[in-house]
């Protein structure tokens, strides 16, 4: 995860942050800095310093704690969120407690190669899902998996496996699973979005 060099990528990773912010200890205090450089009369371009870094380094290292991340629950289903862009592909997997408030327990992201930037965004999005499922195979194997992504590339693959070979190996692959696919806004899948846009090349 790259520090921000925007207000636009600072308000990305503010989003990413505060979607956990009720999983780490003071929050609003350590993220104060990043909210005082989304004002008005910061440049667009941020002016970086000590105080800004050590908080971005804070915030992330938080995220990796047992504070945010829980240990799975072999057997209970999962949810999936993920997200492709332009040149990276991102994820979260979590689980419902008994309260269903979701609670994480990875995130991952990777770099598209040359040939895969060049797909068509629903080719993306979809490869997006195959490659999370197989990121967390030993965690989610034979269990009902709840997907979430702002296309419906699953329905894309069903329909058109007989035109691709490379969809129908992708729709032979999603048959390992047991997985069910939800639609979200793109703006309700924040941390997946962040991921997939913030890859370090």
């Amino acid at each position: 995860m790259g520090r921000p060099q925007t207000k636009r990528e600072l308000r990305k990773l503010l989003g990413a942050f505060g979607y956990y912010r009720e999983y780490i200890p003071c929050f609003a205090k350590i993220a104060k800095s990043f909210t005082d450089l989304t004002s008005k009369k910061t440049p667009n371009v941020l002016p970086w310093n000590d105080e800004h870094q050590t908080s971005f380094e804070s915030l992330r290292d938080m995220l990796r704690t047992s504070h945010v991340l829980r240990i799975p629950c072999i057997g209970k289903p999962f949810t999936l969120h993920t997200d492709a862009s332009g040149c990276a592909v991102g994820a979260t997997l979590g689980q419902l407690d008994d309260d269903g408030v979701e609670q994480p327990l990875a995130f991952a992201s990777q770099k598209l190669s040359g040939s895969q930037c060049s797909w068509s965004t629903i080719e993306r999005e979809a490869y997006a899902i195959i490659w999370a499922l197989n990121r967390f195979r030993d965690l989610v194997y034979g269990t009902l998996v709840t997907a979430y992504c702002d296309h419906n590339p699953l329905q894309y693959i069903r329909e058109c496996t007989l035109k691709s070979a490379k969809l129908l190996r992708w729709s032979l692959a999603l048959q390992e699973f047991d997985i069910e696919l939800k639609y979200t806004k793109g703006s309700c899948n924040v941390v997946a979005d962040y991921l997939s846009r913030n890859v370090v090349h």
